[in-house]
C-alpha cells in the first residue's frame, strides 16, 4: 500500500487553549488517529504529524 498524503486524508483541527487536537481519518479504511500539539507549531506541521501517525497505524494494521 502506498503511503497516504495530506490530500488523501480528512483532517480536523480543534483548538484547546494553547494546544490543537488534530484528527486524521483515512476515508478508505475509516481508520482514525488523534494527535495533539502546541498551537504555535502551526497547522502545516500538525497536519504532517497526523498524516505520519496515520500511515504508521495503517502499516501496523496491515491495511
Amino acid at each position: 500500500m502506498a503511503e497516504l498524503r495530506e490530500s488523501d486524508v480528512l483532517l480536523e483541527f480543534r483548538p484547546l487553549g494553547q494546544y490543537v487536537r488534530v484528527s486524521a481519518i483515512d476515508p478508505r479504511t475509516n481508520t482514525e488517529i488523534v494527535v495533539s500539539g502546541p498551537a504555535a507549531a502551526g497547522q502545516a506541521a500538525l497536519a504532517q504529524l497526523a498524516v505520519r501517525r496515520l500511515n504508521y497505524v495503517l502499516k501496523k494494521k496491515g491495511a
